[in-house]
């Protein structure tokens, strides 16, 4: 077959472009589609004449033009799809010009007087913001009138009357119950005479110092059994409450539940009295330890109170009503060391343990019903837990103890990790020589200047009347008034509490003991301190597992000082048995140059952030 018999007439290739074209398409698509048939046949063509010589050159031109056809008709198909999504690009626009203008000729008939009220309203709402916010910076409680001071504490009172009956029966008691401890160690223990326990009872110890120092021996090492068990317990549990608290958002039952475990101490000491012979001082020791131990004791009471308050204020406000607890929880101390001596002289065991339950029951009560706290949200892993089994688990899940563990050790800005780390440190520094010398305090003058209990409560209520002055004095004039950094009361505290171990440990007469404590007089402001500065370390949220971690570092220091100062004062007994607070000033001294370091860094801090907005004004 030859190539002109395959050749297709130009006249039939003309009449199929003129039907394409009255079929409604381009002259340019008409040829294509013509072309498209002869295209393929001049391709069998040239491949099964590939050898047959100048036919076959003529073949493959021809293959040529009729591939040249086929993209002209892709090349038309593809402008053609293009016309029409421009189309829809165009149609689209079109819509949205006329919502556009529907939305103008609403706002044109929109009133004048709509517009101006509208602007008003939020030009008012604009300006009470601005001028609450300059209210609250410019906000200074010295400068109010008193009964405008009255009204702000009034209005802000929360838990301090709860905490102030919590520590009141707990002070009012002690003398009591150290008085009962003697005198279950003497009689029932050891098995003295009534004579001989009567005339170290009434302090006639002249002819009986070896009967004495037993007595005293067997009192110490109880004391630090139930130093022991009151602190490690807590230490652990504070942890699961902490981080249980944050959770739930709950801090009131918190507080609730070391109230009940002293009213169960208070009804355990009543049992004892009744069975005086029957039980020894051991007896006495599991009911102040055991019943404390398990409900969280003072540990979990202020972790709780402590970040109840940094809820409910804010940052510019929070030493100051730290303070203000504070100063509660001091008034409590002196009214029960007053209360104390006479009360037991005048009602005697009973009558001091049943005011101690009365009391106990009326700060159940007004927690209960007098401290609001708002209900907040579920923040922990799946569904709320219910009923007794899953809030068990779900208060024990070791899981959240080491979401603890892990938020007060992460890495943050501003050496976030070694600020806490060190926090703690500072705690376990000042909390532990408290702890400690309240454990053999009694002993100590006992045996120094032969004082009985009376003497002692009127010395102790004395101590705390002078570090409540102390406090206020350093929340009035030092915090709010003139602006003292936190770390600059702590370093005062601190060595306050430094220089009066020394006048305690050698003072040999009663006029130097009654001025060490004027000297001493600013050592109840390191809690404020470090109270303050922990909750302006990590955000509120956060606030119940970091107190909880700080109260498990406060409850370990009693299990350590608590028999480490026992042993020492047993030890240095005969020699100096002002021993104990020169070890004190030992141990505080690394908190004052700790609260020093804080010092550096909060002006560091100051001179960022002033850098900070001055570069954010410049334009």
């Amino acid at each position: 077959m030859t190539a002109e018999a395959t050749e297709i007439p130009a006249e039939a290739r003309m009449s199929s472009t003129v039907e394409a074209v009255a079929a409604g398409r381009s002259e340019a698509e008409a040829e294509a589609m013509a072309a498209s048939p002869t295209a393929k046949r001049a391709t069998a063509v040239a491949e099964s004449e590939e050898t047959q010589g100048p036919a076959s050159e003529l073949a493959k031109g021809k293959a040529k033009v009729a591939g040249a056809d086929e993209e002209a008709e892709t090349t038309a198909d593809e402008a053609v799809a293009a016309d029409e999504e421009a189309e829809a690009a165009d149609e689209e626009a079109e819509a949205a010009d006329e919502v556009a203008d529907k939305e103008a000729e609403a706002d044109k008939g929109r009133r004048p007087e709509e517009e101006h009220l509208l602007a008003n309203k939020n030009g008012a709402v604009t300006n009470k913001m601005e001028k609450f916010e300059a209210e609250v910076e410019k906000f200074d409680f010295w400068k109010l009138t008193m009964r405008e001071k009255a009204g702000y504490i009034r209005d802000n009172i929360t838990v301090e009357p709860m905490l102030a009956m919590y520590t009141i029966p707990s002070v009012l008691a002690s003398l009591a119950t150290q008085n009962l401890n003697l005198e279950k160690a003497c009689r029932v223990n050891l098995g003295y005479s009534d004579e001989v326990c009567d005339a170290l009872a009434v302090r006639d110890t002249a002819n009986y110092t070896m009967e004495e120092a037993e007595v005293q021996k067997l009192t110490a090492s109880m004391a630090g059994w139930k130093t022991f068990i009151q602190s490690s317990l807590p230490a652990v549990l504070i942890l699961f409450v902490g981080s249980w608290s944050d959770r739930h958002g709950r801090r009131k039952p918190c507080m609730l539940l070391p109230i009940v475990g002293e009213l169960l101490t208070s009804l355990g000491l009543l049992v004892c009295t009744y069975f005086y012979y029957e039980l020894p001082i051991e007896a006495n020791t599991f009911s102040e330890a055991v019943f404390p131990a398990m409900t969280g004791g003072w540990f979990v009471m202020f972790m709780a109170v402590f970040t109840y308050i940094a809820d409910v204020t804010s940052e510019v406000d929070r030493t100051f009503r730290i303070g203000v607890v504070n100063v509660f929880f001091s008034i409590g101390i002196p009214i029960g060391m007053a209360l104390s001596g006479v009360m037991y002289r005048l009602i005697g065991f009973y009558g001091v343990f049943s005011l101690a339950t009365c009391m106990y029951m009326w700060s159940f009560w007004y927690g209960y019903t007098q401290v609001k706290e708002e209900p907040k949200k579920w923040s922990g892993d799946g569904p709320e837990p219910a009923g007794v089994v899953g809030f068990l688990k779900d208060f024990f899940d070791v899981r959240y103890l080491a979401s603890t563990v892990h938020t007060c050790f992460k890495q943050g800005a501003n050496n976030r990790r070694l600020r806490v780390v060190l926090l703690m440190v500072v705690v376990m520094l000042v909390i532990g020589p408290l702890h400690g010398e309240n454990t053999v305090m009694y002993l100590f003058v006992r045996r120094q200047f032969n004082w009985d209990e009376l003497d002692f409560s009127l010395f102790s209520t004395y101590c705390v009347v002078v570090n409540l002055i102390g406090t206020m004095l350093s929340v009035g004039l030092f915090s709010s008034l003139l602006k003292y950094d936190d770390s600059i009361i702590g370093m005062m505290s601190c060595a306050s509490k430094i220089l009066a171990g020394f006048i305690y440990a050698f003072a040999a007469s009663v006029a130097v003991v009654l001025f060490a404590p004027m000297v001493d007089m600013m050592n109840g402001t390191s809690f404020i301190a470090m109270r303050a500065i922990a909750s302006k370390l990590v955000p509120s949220d956060e606030l119940g597992k970091v107190n909880s971690l700080f109260g498990a570092c406060e409850a370990m220091m009693p299990v350590v000082c608590g028999p480490l100062y026992s042993k020492v004062y047993q030890v240095t007994m005969e020699v100096l048995p002002g021993a104990f607070f020169l070890m004190g000033g030992v141990i505080t001294a690394p908190a004052f140059c700790i609260f020093g370091w804080y010092y550096y860094e909060a002006r560091r801090d100051r001179r960022r952030q002033a850098t900070s907005e001055l570069q954010v004004r410049e334009p």
